[in-house]
């Protein structure tokens, strides 16, 4: 919706939203909690009311939008299929594509812990939906695995309704949340937090009846003797977020493999010509205020491609991460840019009183004291024009991060 109404304002006239849940606001819609909007409307808002915000100015806008449509595919020629239950198939021929897909949770399935396959397991998303939407309580006795912010925000909130949340369990040494959703979630409410710590076997055939718990080593790997069996009726997982690409596969667009979502340059735009990306389809966000900003660079990318008939050829500079940075979006910068360009990138551990170090080429433009980095809460640094001056064609803009002795 952002990137919608930033493509209108700046004078694209045809544009059109489709959308395949039944009403506009995607995951914002379960999210009842309040932390949103802060950064964007400088307030604090409920995931509803965020999104309530936008829905408004699409419906006061002629902005067309089809909900309960699902896009099947996208071809390299960007010609988009979707069928929904009103118009059956239909076939669109865009000039340029925002994918704005979102994220999936990992399942179980992704994870070969041992046992039956009981109910009482699921993903700390789908419980939110059972909780938030649907009015119905998963279970009573809750253990969650993987210490993201959703597993942080269903602690809270399945305590709230009267649950027993009995752990949170880590595999990594930190936690993959917030720092502030670690405070307002768990330690506000007396729920333990293990680190190094993961669910090694599941109790039960019909329904949970527990699980085993052990600690693991500094290469992941469960150490004997330290097994711990929690009785509970209820496994939580929050164990990442995988964006949402099969489209952009089917439409030939390269993908990261560390972040799971397509390359793309400083306004978004992937591999193929005309098509860009945004919020958690390229990359997974801590906040809804940057996918908003993201989105609406996006964007600005399409409208100057319509504009220009996708005729401007692009050199580029390349970000490259590293020691002590996993990934950087975007991965490469048009060398013609005459704006500033904010580089995203997340740390492979939790750093302090350390330095980030960026380099063009080898020469440092920008060395930044931190006192804390942490790989659960993204990081942002700012290349500004007089910088980007220095790009040539192949250029190398180096992020990483120097500990202070």
């Amino acid at each position: 919706m952002a990137a919608a109404l930033k493509a209108r304002e700046l004078g694209v006239e045809k544009i059109i939203i489709l959308e395949r849940s039944e009403t506009l606001g995607g995951i914002l819609e379960q999210c009842i909690h309040t932390g949103f909007g802060l950064h964007y409307f400088k307030e604090e808002l409920s995931g509803p009311e965020y999104a309530g915000r936008f829905i408004e100015q699409i419906r006061q806008s002629d902005i067309d939008v089809k909900t309960n449509t699902m896009v099947i595919d996208i071809d390299s020629d960007k010609v988009v299929t979707a069928v929904g239950p009103d118009e059956g198939l239909l076939k669109i021929q865009a000039k340029a594509i925002i994918l704005a897909m979102g994220c999936r949770e990992r399942p179980r399935g992704a994870l070969s812990i041992p046992g039956h396959r009981p109910a009482g397991v699921m993903t700390a998303g789908t419980a939110q939906k059972y909780v938030n939407i649907d009015g119905y309580m998963p279970g009573r006795k809750i253990v969650i695995l993987g210490s993201g912010d959703i597993g942080l925000i269903m602690a809270r909130r399945m305590t709230l309704e009267g649950a027993e949340v009995k752990m949170v369990c880590e595999l990594m040494p930190y936690s993959g949340g917030l720092a502030r959703n670690i405070v307002q979630c768990l330690d506000d409410y007396g729920i333990p937090l293990k680190l190094s710590c993961t669910v090694v076997d599941i109790h039960g055939r019909e329904r949970v009846e527990g699980v085993t718990i052990a600690k693991v080593d500094e290469n992941l790997r469960p150490i004997k003797g330290t097994e711990e069996y929690v009785e509970c009726d209820t496994l939580l997982l929050s164990v990442g977020l995988i964006p949402e690409n099969e489209l952009s596969k089917s439409a030939g667009i390269e993908l990261n493999c560390i972040t799971g979502g397509p390359d793309v340059d400083e306004m978004r735009e992937t591999s193929q010509r005309g098509v860009f990306a945004c919020g958690n389809v390229l990359q997974v966000h801590d906040l809804v205020d940057y996918v908003t900003l993201e989105a609406q660079i996006a964007a600005e990318g399409a409208a100057e491609y319509i504009k220009s008939g996708g005729t401007d050829e692009k050199k580029y500079a390349y970000a490259v991460h590293q020691e002590g940075v996993r990934y950087i979006v975007p991965q490469k910068i048009n060398i013609a840019s005459e704006k500033d360009v904010d580089l995203y990138f997340r740390v492979c551990r939790i750093y302090k009183n350390s330095k980030l170090i960026v380099k063009i080429d080898g020469e440092t433009v920008i060395s930044k004291k931190k006192p804390k980095l942490a790989p659960g809460e993204m990081e942002t640094i700012k290349l500004k024009k007089d910088m980007l001056s220095k790009l040539k064609e192949d250029s190398i803009v180096e992020i990483s991060v120097e500990e202070s002795l």
